[in-house]
């Protein structure tokens, strides 16, 4: 990075080091590194691969079988890297644990940032997990989409015999009050919000970036609607910039 990058990042270190409350939101860019691919953009899955008509709450309830079929798809084409942690959530897991950060809201499904170590309010809810659309009872994916994969279309709840769903927002669905409500909370209370990875353009997460008073920060390499409103934006590798970052945090460099 240039000198005129490193002075900004050193600037934003230093507003990290004096905030009392921090948090970082997150979305598809920063798992893009470990191998996720993305959904928007030249080379997202939606309009190349996959339609998104296809995950609407609509066509889960009219035609559950069709839909865990394509969705048996789109969760090979996501995860056939098998992804690991980054650098960018490591870094995160990294503020958390030296006490600059609170929380990561993440758009994202794929567990990773918890995997890395930080604490994390599920905007979008969780791929590794299923919902039983009739008693609500939430299990590990991975059976379910075992037994998919066998025939059982749609596999159903081993306790009421309901349609198993996803743990995850589908179009046409609201996001879960309760995580909303938690992530609407800590961005308001942020001294600095950290938006790294995300396009910040799928409402209402993206309007957390702007929830409350404190200093906004963009990471992506792309320019978001929220560009003019951050005190920092850096169009930077967020596996480069933020270990950088949380270097300079913690005075290393």
């Amino acid at each position: 990075m240039d000198e005129e990058t490193m002075g900004r990042l050193r600037s934003l270190a230093a507003d990290l080091r004096a905030a009392a409350a921090g948090v970082a939101l997150t979305g598809a860019g920063t798992s893009a590194a470990s191998g996720v691919p993305t959904f928007r953009g030249e080379d997202g899955v939606w309009g190349s691969a996959f339609d998104p008509d296809d995950f609407h709450h609509d066509r889960f309830r009219r035609d559950p079988a069709g839909f865990w079929e394509d969705r048996l798809d789109l969760h090979r084409a996501m995860y056939a890297a098998d992804p690991e942690p980054n650098a960018a959530h490591r870094a995160l897991a990294s503020l958390e644990s030296d006490g600059h950060l609170g929380a990561v809201l993440t758009q994202n499904t794929d567990g990773l940032h918890a995997e890395a170590g930080s604490t994390v309010v599920e905007l979008h809810g969780a791929a590794r997990r299923v919902v039983c659309s009739d008693c609500g009872r939430r299990s590990d994916a991975a059976p379910a989409r075992e037994r998919a994969a066998d025939g059982e279309l749609p596999p159903r709840c081993g306790s009421c015999d309901g349609v198993l769903k996803p743990d995850v927002v589908l179009f046409g669905e609201r996001l879960p009050r309760e995580a909303f409500a938690e992530a609407r909370r800590l961005a308001s209370c942020a001294d600095v919000l950290l938006a790294v990875g995300s396009s910040l353009t799928v409402e209402p997460a993206a309007s957390l970036s702007t929830a409350g008073e404190g200093t906004l920060a963009v990471v992506n390499f792309d320019p978001t609607p929220y560009d003019d409103r951050a005190a920092y934006v850096f169009r930077e590798d967020v596996t480069e910039a933020l270990p950088e970052l949380a270097a300079l945090v913690r005075g290393d460099g």
